[in-house]
Formats: structure tokens, C-alpha cells, sequence
């Protein structure tokens, strides 16, 4: 089988045209779809419903499509054990991860990795959605959640549980909640994300609706505003750790409940014949949680 036909397939769903992966490829529609049809002849399936307006994965498509990323990165890392022996990382490291850990762990992480190994390139994609790695032929995605039972492998990098927090001007003026009905007579500020805020009371889930002046899009926004003492707010404790460190903001503990424990994840395809770059990538980032959690 045709390695570059394979890398080729993957292209062709992330692009979600031929035309558009031609275009990306330096390399006519024409071409792309020759290739296509010759990896299709040889696995003796038809990968992709083609019409002149549209193009969608078959059935088998679906179910190659995870295959072609186990074939791909079984290649890379064959060739990194006898290419990367003592040169350090080398290749193309494509990591998803939400905003605010992006900007705020993850750069800090692929910076120092690429100063220590002038061969790697790193391609970070930044997005509060969730991406479809397979598609998009991601090598890992960085996620804050809890985690669902799903094709992908996940291995948890660090706790991040959520955190009830406001400035101290805010409590100065209008006083700390104590309790969750204390909270809900509180403005809160609403990330437009969640509906309700996840807490855990005598042992079990429970939801509570919240009120306040303003509400937003980013966690960004809902932070500078909970520093600027608009209300009380509740984030991850990595969207928010710099600013409790600072005083910025002071942690709200309640004395009847806890925020809800997340974790964060890092999420691949496959475990087996993971590229080297990756794994140093993710102890990386293990490590670096992990520093900042203990600081």
C-alpha cells in the first residue's frame, strides 16, 4: 500500500474536496482522484460518496479512516528510530488545544521544544470546539473535560477543577457567598458555554442556575471581567491560576458544596507506534502542569 495514497485520504477529509485538497497538495483534482481510485481499487471499497456538489465518507471510509492514522504514524515512527537517534525531535507535530491553556501552558511547551530540537515543526491549532483529530489528521488534542467512553485513547495530564472566584474589590463591596443559595443571590458573570454551574453536595451532581449582568462568548472575557469585579465567576483552575496567584482574584470556597473535578486530557488515536515528537510532547506538557500545580 501506497503510504503517500494513504496521507492522501486524510488530506482529502480535512480538506472536504478533491479539489480543495489538490489545492493544497500543488497538484490537479484530476490526479487526486486517480490516486484516490487506485487506493480504493486495492482495499476493495469505496471510500467516499462523490456528487459533483458534495463529498462525504462511506461507511468504509468511516471505519479506514482511524487505520490511516495508525499507518501513518506507524510509518513516521519507524523512520524516527533510525533517523532521530541522537538529532533530537524532527517532523511536523500537530496539537489541538482550547484557548486559554493554549495561549497560557501549550505555547510555553512547543516553545521550548522547538528550541531544543531545530528539526520540529509544530502546527497548534487553538479552538474552544471540539475537533475531530482523525479528520483532521491531528496527532493530539489537549482537552478539558470529563472524558467519555470513545475511539480515542486518552491518558489524564493534570487535575483542573473548577473554581468559584471574584476580586477582592467585589467582595469588599458585596461580601463572599458561603453557601449555594448565598452564590445564587450573588451577580454572577454567565460564560455562554454553560447554562448551569456543576457542583458536588452531599456526594451528589447538582446543577445550579445562575443571574448576573453579563454574560459572554469567551472565558477570556468572563475573566477580565470577574478581575474588574463585574461578579462572581467560575472557570477552570488553569483559565484562572495566574490570577489567584497575583490576587487578581481570590478563590470562593462554599461550605456545603465543591465544584465539579475536571481533568485534563490529552487525546490521541492510537497508543501503539506513537511518533517519539508526541511523546516528548505530551511528558512535556505533563510535567509542566504539573510544576504549575505544585507552585
Amino acid at each position: 500500500m501506497d503510504f503517500a495514497d494513504v496521507a492522501l485520504f486524510r488530506s482529502i477529509v480535512a480538506a472536504g474536496s478533491l479539489s480543495a485538497a489538490a489545492r493544497q497538495m500543488g497538484t490537479t483534482p484530476m490526479l487526486v482522484s486517480r490516486r484516490l481510485a487506485a487506493l480504493e481499487a486495492e482495499l476493495g471499497a469505496r471510500l467516499f460518496h462523490r456528487t459533483t456538489r458534495s463529498l462525504s465518507l462511506t461507511p468504509e471510509g468511516e471505519a479506514f479512516l482511524p487505520h490511516a492514522g495508525a499507518l501513518i504514524a506507524a510509518r513516521d515512527s519507524a523512520f524516527e528510530s533510525v533517523s532521530s537517534a541522537g538529532s533530537g525531535l524532527s517532523g511536523l507535530l500537530k496539537v489541538t488545544a482550547p484557548n486559554v491553556i493554549g495561549h497560557a501552558v501549550i505555547v510555553p511547551v512547543v516553545a521550548d521544544l522547538i528550541a531544543d530540537n531545530p528539526a520540529l515543526r509544530v502546527d497548534l491549532v487553538l479552538s474552544d470546539d471540539r475537533t475531530d483529530i482523525a479528520a483532521l489528521g491531528l496527532d493530539v488534542a489537549v482537552r478539558v473535560a470529563p472524558m467519555k467512553p470513545s475511539d480515542l485513547i486518552a491518558t489524564r495530564l493534570a487535575d483542573n477543577p473548577y473554581v468559584v472566584c471574584a476580586s477582592p474589590a467585589y467582595i469588599a463591596r458585596f461580601g463572599e457567598p458561603a453557601t449555594l443559595s448565598d452564590l445564587v443571590s450573588h451577580p454572577c458573570i454567565k460564560l455562554h458555554a454553560m447554562e448551569t454551574w456543576p457542583f458536588v453536595r452531599g456526594g451528589e451532581p447538582e446543577q445550579i442556575r445562575i443571574a448576573g449582568p453579563l454574560s459572554a462568548s469567551t472565558v477570556d472575557a468572563v475573566r477580565a471581567a470577574c478581575v474588574a469585579g463585574v461578579g462572581v465567576a467560575m472557570m477552570t483552575y488553569w483559565d484562572v491560576y495566574r490570577q489567584l496567584e497575583r490576587g487578581e482574584l481570590k478563590r470562593v470556597a462554599l461550605a456545603d458544596a465543591e465544584p465539579v473535578e475536571l481533568g485534563i486530557w490529552a487525546v490521541f488515536l492510537i497508543r501503539a507506534h506513537m511518533p517519539i515528537r508526541v511523546r516528548a510532547f505530551i511528558d512535556a506538557l505533563r510535567k509542566r502542569l504539573l510544576a504549575g500545580a505544585a507552585a
